[in-house]
C-alpha cells in the first residue's frame, strides 16, 4: 500500500483528492494539510512514500516546501497551471495532476511512481529540480499588473502595487487603496493565483493583504494578531490564527 501525503491550501481539494486516492485501493492516505508551513513539521514525523503537493499557496509555495523538506519523498503536483507550462513536471520521475485531478490521470501517475519505487535508479533531487522549476515557470508566468474596476460606464485601472489590501464581503471583492475601496470581478480565490506571491499574501478567507502596506503587527482584545497597515485611516485587520505563522515568517519576524 503507497502512503500518500496531501497537502493544499484548499480544504475542499484536499477532501476531494483523499477520496480519489482512498477508492483506487492503491493508497493510504497518512496524513494532510492546508498550510504548507505546519506540513513540514508533520512530514518530518510521518512515514510516507509519495507527497502529493499544491503549486501556489499563500505564505509558502509548493517549490519553496520542497526546498525545505529534510527527506527526498517522490512529489506528485497537483496545479491549475496549464499543460503547456507543465512540460517540464514530466521530466526526473516526477508527475503532475492537473486539477480537477481525474480518476484516469491518478491511476497513471500512481502506475509511474511504483515504476519508481521498484526500480534501483536514485531518487531525482527534490529540492534542485523545485528551484528548477520555479525559474523556468517564474519566467512563462507573469504576474497582475493592473486591474479593472467597473463603476457605471467608467472602468478605472488600479496599480496592483499601490494595492494594500483584497477584502471579500456581501458577495463582493473590493480592492483597497489608501483607505477606498474599489469593486472588481476577481474572486480571492483567482487572485492567490495571479497575485506575485512574493508581494501579496492571503491572511483570512476574507483577506489579502500587500505584505509592503504593512505598518505593524499587535495582539488583540481576543489575544489573536491584528495588522495595521500605512495607509492615512491606518486599516487594522484581523489575521486567522492558522496564517499568522505564514505572515511572521513572509515579513522576517
Amino acid at each position: 500500500m503507497i502512503r500518500a501525503f496531501i497537502v493544499d491550501d484548499e480544504r475542499l481539494a484536499v477532501d476531494r483528492l483523499t477520496r480519489l486516492l482512498t477508492h483506487t485501493g492503491r493508497v493510504q492516505v497518512v496524513g494532510s494539510h492546508t498550510d504548507p508551513i505546519s506540513a513540514l513539521e508533520q512530514l518530518a514525523q510521518t512515514q510516507t512514500d509519495v507527497l502529493f503537493l499544491d503549486i501556489q499557496m499563500p505564505g509558502l509555495t509548493g517549490f519553496e516546501l520542497l526546498e525545505r523538506l529534510n527527506v527526498n519523498l517522490p512529489v506528485i503536483f497537483t496545479t491549475a497551471y496549464d499543460e503547456h507550462a507543465l512540460r517540464a513536471f514530466s521530466t526526473n520521475s516526477i508527475d503532475y495532476l492537473l486539477k480537477p485531478v481525474e480518476p484516469e490521470r491518478l491511476e497513471h501517475a500512481l502506475d509511474k511512481l511504483e515504476r519508481l519505487t521498484a526500480g534501483s535508479a536514485q531518487q531525482p533531487d527534490v529540492r534542485a529540480l523545485a528551484r528548477e522549476l520555479a525559474a523556468q515557470l517564474g519566467q512563462s508566468r507573469r504576474h497582475l499588473e493592473r486591474l479593472a474596476s467597473r463603476v457605471g460606464d467608467r472602468t478605472i485601472l488600479l496599480d496592483v502595487a499601490r494595492i494594500s489590501h483584497f477584502a471579500a464581503k456581501d458577495k463582493l471583492t473590493f480592492a483597497v487603496v489608501n483607505g477606498r475601496e474599489h469593486v472588481i470581478d476577481q474572486t480571492l480565490a483567482q487572485l492567490d493565483d495571479q497575485l506575485d506571491e512574493r508581494r501579496f499574501i492571503r491572511i483570512h478567507r476574507a483577506t489579502i493583504v500587500n505584505l509592503a502596506a504593512v505598518a505593524e503587527l499587535h495582539t488583540a482584545d481576543d489575544e489573536g494578531v491584528v495588522v495595521r497597515l500605512k495607509d492615512d485611516g491606518k486599516t487594522q485587520l484581523s489575521v486567522a490564527r492558522d496564517r499568522v505563522r505564514m505572515l511572521k515568517e513572509r515579513l522576517g519576524i
